[in-house]
């Protein structure tokens, strides 16, 4: 079977902890931190994990923090490959507070990667990727990695015939939008600036979709409407999958959920349509959790079967 391949170049060790009430000016008891992996790729590789499937994660690692990462993939029995940093991987703090039902999400820098460090993970991509195989790049850059980077990775893959899919934003996926895609999931604002907007109607939506789809190597793309569901477009689809009202606890990683289980229908041969109507239930299955948890199987099922049974409205 054809595998699938996630790419991190700044993955991050997420803390999370509770407080009984947030405070100025005083010491705030927390419960005790619970860590999990994290970073674009790495959240993908989780949550294909968590319905059962199989990857490997390609990332980036350096430091204490670096080798803490590495124990919680291998603790998750997450095949993965690491690229040594002499920087340190960064670590991320998400604070609930009960007394407001709320979330306080701190996010660190991360470390500067070399030219032989990228360049290492250039080289390693090369040499592993198979034909049919798939490739997720995921999530932002970090310091010293040229903006050019995932396409460059983009490129690598057109040469081995392999499926590129893309999740990026910024200068980053100004670049990467250049190459061949498989699989391309925005959400509004990604798509939006790609046309100098900040957001974009639905009817601009679909006229910038349409004319992406037209002036691009892309075979499939997903635009993440968030609690409406999303976009699937191909050349010769535009039609809505609809999301299903869930009490939402947190949006941590419903992105990254969503991705994963398009990712999984996809490797089995199914339907772009199925492979949008099963990533739509596994975004929304992540919400259902506080914390970095992700989409967990059987609600990621149960929310599947309502996404098949809704016709698609605009």
């Amino acid at each position: 079977m054809n595998r699938i391949f996630t790419l991190t170049v700044n993955p991050v060790v997420d803390k999370n902890t509770t407080i009984p009430s947030l405070v100025p000016h005083k010491k705030i008891g927390c419960t005790e931190p619970v860590y999990y992996s994290g970073g674009g790729g790495i959240n993908v590789s989780r949550a294909i994990n968590n319905l059962g499937g199989k990857s490997v994660a390609i990332h980036f690692s350096g430091g204490r923090i670096g080798i803490h990462l590495q124990e919680l993939l291998s603790n998750e029995d997450i095949e993965h490959y690491v690229i040594d940093l002499k920087g340190t991987t960064r670590e991320n703090l998400s604070v609930f507070d009960t007394a407001t039902d709320l979330y306080y999400r701190f996010g660190l820098p991360g470390p500067t990667v070399n030219d032989n460090e990228w360049q290492k993970g250039l080289n390693i991509i090369e040499s592993t990727l198979n034909e049919t195989d798939f490739l997720v790049v995921s999530g932002k850059l970090t310091s010293g990695i040229p903006d050019d980077y995932y396409m460059m990775v983009g490129e690598i893959a057109k040469r081995k015939r392999a499926k590129f899919i893309l999740d990026t934003k910024g200068r980053a996926l100004k670049h990467a939008i250049n190459t061949d895609i498989y699989l391309f999931k925005p959400n509004l604002s990604e798509l939006a600036s790609l046309y100098g907007n900040e957001m974009l109607s639905n009817k601009m939506l679909e006229e910038s979709a349409k004319d992406f789809m037209a002036t691009h190597n892309c075979k499939i793309m997903a635009v993440s409407l968030g609690r409406r569901g999303a976009l699937l477009v191909t050349e010769d689809i535009l039609e809505y999958i609809p999301a299903p009202i869930v009490h939402e606890k947190n949006t941590i990683g419903a992105g990254d959920s969503m991705l994963a289980g398009m990712l999984l229908k996809a490797q089995a041969g199914h339907t772009p349509k199925t492979m949008i109507q099963y990533g739509v239930a596994a975004g929304a299955a992540a919400t259902l959790k506080r914390g970095t948890q992700l989409c967990q199987k059987e609600d990621v099922e149960k929310i599947f079967k309502w996404v098949k049974l809704n016709v698609s409205v605009k």
